[in-house]
């Protein structure tokens, strides 16, 4: 692969799209993702960048993106100077919040795909952003077994200190089994580390109004070769959670995420139900 899988361009340009055809306030402000994509003109014509149709998918796009930094924020105040995204894609925090992260202290890890790692370094060198030491731009070949802790280990990551890991739009794909085996490794990071995965309700526990999105949108997957593999019950996915060694867990619904980030605006704009946060500290 020379150039990112169609889903992280999608994630990009939603996210670019809320600050285009969304009234302010902003949920999160990212067009950077935008210019890394540099799609063809007429992109915004494209089925799945209709603004009405996909305003339910673009805004739980931003919110989870502003969920995860919030609490990466909240993290680094309590001293936490270390924050792995797997599956970065065009991710563009580094790049927005570098202020921010150098006032904290913080040591970024993006974790990918090699074609997709290899990609996204060339195009930061061609918008000038470049890679400052504190992002550390980790390639891990997933399909070839190879380890996301023994790659970011190397990339000087210090597995005695606490980190922030965030793993989001990723269980789908993985079987229940792949998921636990995940989570147990979530497990073994160092005490007063914190992990926030997202995870897919089924289509029973999806407000009525939402379920025809993710019909499409689970059809669209598997027609592409990358079918949803796996969805849980809130309370399914915090026991596997514990059954993979987590006591400290919590679970944040999308509800949630409405109320806290949508509430009161006057265009109606909300997330609509379907993904779901897990929070477990070591």
């Amino acid at each position: 692969m020379t150039e990112p899988d169609s889903t992280a361009v999608r994630v990009a340009l939603w996210r670019a799209m809320h600050v285009l055809v969304d009234a302010p306030p902003y949920v999160l402000q990212d067009e950077i993702g935008l210019r890394l994509a540099d799609p063809p003109d007429g992109w915004r014509d494209r089925p799945d960048m209709d603004p009405v149709f996909t305003a339910g998918f673009r805004a739980s796009i931003v919110a989870r993106a502003r969920f995860i930094e919030d609490l990466v924020a909240a993290q680094a105040e309590r001293g936490v100077t270390q924050y792995v995204l797997l599956g970065a894609g065009l991710d563009t925090f580094a790049q927005r919040r570098a202020d921010a992260v150098l006032a904290a202290g913080l040591r970024v890890f993006e974790v990918d795909q090699p074609g997709t790692q290899a990609w996204k370094r060339r195009r930061l060198a061609d918008l000038g952003y470049g890679i400052p030491d504190w992002l550390r731009l980790v390639p891990v070949d997933f399909e070839a077994g190879a380890s996301w802790q023994a790659e970011i280990a190397a990339a000087g990551f210090d597995a005695a200190r606490p980190a922030v890991v965030a793993s989001t739009g990723v269980s789908m794909y993985l079987t229940r089994e792949a998921n636990l085996a995940t989570l147990r490794e979530f497990a073994t990071l160092t005490p007063g580390s914190t992990v926030a995965m997202t995870f897919l309700l089924p289509l029973e526990l999806l407000d009525e109004r939402d379920r025809q999105g993710w019909i499409i949108a689970e059809n669209g997957a598997r027609s592409s070769g990358t079918p949803f593999l796996s969805f849980f019950a809130p309370l399914e996915f915090l026991d596997l959670a514990r059954s993979a060694g987590f006591t400290a867990i919590r679970h944040v619904s999308g509800v949630d995420l409405n109320e806290r980030y949508f509430a009161g605006r006057p265009d109606g704009l909300r997330m609509s139900t379907g993904e779901d946060f897990l929070v477990a500290t070591t």
